[in-house]
């Protein structure tokens, strides 16, 4: 009952137009229950009586009672329609925004896929009941209050025997529309895993490809789309065998009136032109009654997706800003961490960490994959909160700042370019809107971004496709450099900014990361240790903790962690460099010039 309000409660601004569109739906109602009602003077007065004055009158009213239903029903449905959309593309717009509101650990929870599936297919389900309710439901209300009045005015002892069937339609259209609201989550939980399944084979074709997986996915993909099938053929069982069961019953009702209104008329005891009348306006009774039993199978499908919508909706973002928060002023000493212990679920990955990176300073971070690299990092811009421990800029505690001013002092680059099908302006200055063309034009050089872009046909304006296809990777890394350099923040995080690019992309890339981090507070997440010699320090972290700490050359002189990272890197790259003329470009970052 709690979503039929909060759907009901978005009602409530359009309370005028509500208002006009069920007067429309009134009118609708009173000029098909008006159809019936001339249906005895045109057989009584006309057929029967032959009287020729009434015989132009009735066509007339027929004529009159048709265009005014015509208005009103166009008044009516475009009113209804206007309140119906209006709800759901407020319900679509405050979904999405509110997703983007949620903390990464939810993402990592929630396929992307099904958060799609919620926008898009959950919504428009939301929008098919809406609509169907909304435009539907109240015009057959009032068409039947509207031929009941017809029927019980021309033979009410007839009427309550007619309406004797409706107690004996209303338990199965309960128990269909309780199968139904089951068979309608089940259908919207398959149709989110269906579109998951596509979303992460069409994001990883190149894997599938290269894997030979074809046949693996279209089953995967299959045994989905069978169990989707399944249900969706329940739900046409159950629609199937409601639809002829509420004829069946409409017909007997039909044929025992029949039965006993020709008994009166050929008993003398009603007009023929009376019993057609009611005859008439019970056949049309018939179609509005129906639809409004078939409604109730959209109705429970929008309520199963209004559920799942209202689920999300209802989540509190983990991270938000505290009353009284404070706007957090550019960093003017250092960023530290203190006795730091954070983790996933009940697993922890990093364990009581002490850490402080003075302004200017550039830390590189180092270890074994899963040594919590970048968890580490994720906690300054407050990605995630720490469990247990404190993690401060210039002295004052991040979660006692609002995300925004503290987000503001912090450029990420990393390894996986997240770039926007848009135009290279529009990705250079995304987050950065106001900026001026010069502007953008000099980050895309400090870049090394500008000869490319106007290599372009279209330069700044060129559309870069989804996730920046178009474009190679190293080009697609500068663009991202030239987007960090815009925003000149105080704070710059690199995550394998260099990782995976062939020896001219990499040369080009590292000038732009010169240009990039000068001047700023800088940490730099690395595999390969070659591009860090030159850092101002240098942390190992592993299994949480850091175990060691300092320049390059200490960390080579205790002979610990670090240098065994080191030379197990440097014999990998000599073998695989001499495997082949040109290895696979690891060997090309001892060519990079030291910062």
């Amino acid at each position: 009952m709690d979503v039929y309000k909060r759907l009901l409660y978005l009602v409530k601004p359009h309370w005028w137009r509500l208002l006009l569109a069920m007067f429309c739906m009134s009118m609708v109602g009173m000029a098909t229950a008006a159809i019936a009602f001339l249906i005895k003077p045109l057989l009584d007065e006309v057929f029967i009586a032959r009287d020729l004055q009434k015989l132009h009158v009735v066509p007339s009213l027929v004529v009159l009672v048709y265009l005014l239903k015509g208005i009103f029903f166009y008044g009516q449905s475009y009113w209804m329609n206007y309140v119906g959309m209006t709800i759901v593309n407020y319900l679509r717009v405050s979904l999405y925004n509110h997703i983007l509101t949620l903390s990464l650990g939810f993402f990592h929870r929630h396929a992307t896929g099904v958060l799609i599936s919620r926008i898009t297919n959950d919504v428009n389900n939301i929008q098919e009941a809406v609509s169907t309710v909304i435009t539907g439901f109240f015009m057959d209300v009032f068409t039947v209050i509207g031929l009941i009045f017809v029927i019980f005015y021309r033979d009410w002892k007839l009427a309550i025997f007619g309406l004797l069937v409706v107690p004996l339609a209303l338990y199965p259209m309960i128990y269909f529309g309780r199968k139904l609201r089951a068979l309608s989550r089940d259908n919207q939980i398959s149709m989110a895993a269906l579109t998951s399944i596509i979303q992460e084979t069409f994001q990883g074709v190149r894997i599938v490809k290269a894997f030979n997986t074809e046949e693996y996915e279209g089953n995967r993909f299959a045994r989905e789309a069978k169990r989707l099938f399944n249900v969706f053929m329940g739900t046409v069982s159950v629609r199937a065998t409601s639809s002829p069961l509420m004829e069946t019953l409409g017909g007997l009702c039909v044929a025992g009136i029949i039965w006993y209104g020709g008994y009166n008329v050929i008993k003398g005891n009603s007009s023929p032109g009376a019993f057609i009348s009611f005859l008439t306006a019970l056949l049309l009774l018939y179609e509005p009654v129906k639809r409004l039993t078939r409604m109730n199978v959209t109705i429970q499908a929008g309520i199963a997706a209004a559920e799942r919508v209202y689920a999300i909706l209802d989540l509190k973002p983990e991270i938000t800003n505290r009353e009284g928060a404070l706007v957090l002023p550019p960093i003017r000493r250092a960023i530290e961490l203190r006795h730091v212990t954070f983790g996933y679920e009940d697993e922890p990955v990093l364990k009581d960490i002490n850490l402080t990176v003075k302004v200017g300073e550039v830390l590189a971070i180092v270890g074994v994959s899963g040594g919590g690299k970048t968890t580490l990092v994720n906690l300054i811009p407050r990605f995630h909160d720490v469990w247990r421990g404190s993690v401060l800029i210039d002295g004052h505690d991040v979660r006692d700042m609002t995300i925004e001013s503290l987000r503001a002092q912090i450029a990420i680059v990393s390894q996986r370019i997240i770039l926007f099908n848009d135009t290279v302006r529009n990705n250079i200055a995304y987050g950065s809107p106001h900026r001026s063309e010069e502007e953008i034009h000099a980050a895309a050089r400090a870049a090394y971004a500008y000869d490319f872009i106007m290599a372009t046909p279209r330069g700044f304006d060129t559309v870069i496709g989804e996730r920046g296809v178009r474009l190679s990777g190293g080009e697609r890394q500068r663009l991202a450099m030239a987007r960090a350099l815009l925003k000149n923040a105080p704070i710059l995080i690199l995550d394998e900014a260099t990782s995976s690019l062939d020896t001219e992309s990499e040369l080009a890339v590292q000038k732009a990361l010169e240009n990039l981090m000068r001047g700023r507070t800088t940490l730099v997440i690395a595999h390969r240790l070659s591009t860090v010699r030159n850092a101002d320090r240098i942390i190992v972290i592993s299994d949480g903790q850091i175990l060691e700490e300092g320049p390059h050359e200490d960390l080579m002189h205790l002979n610990g962690e670090y240098r065994r990272l080191y030379d197990l890197q440097f014999k990998l790259d000599d073998g695989l460099a001499g495997s082949g003329p040109k290895g696979n470009g690891l060997t090309a970052e001892r060519a990079v010039p030291d910062r």
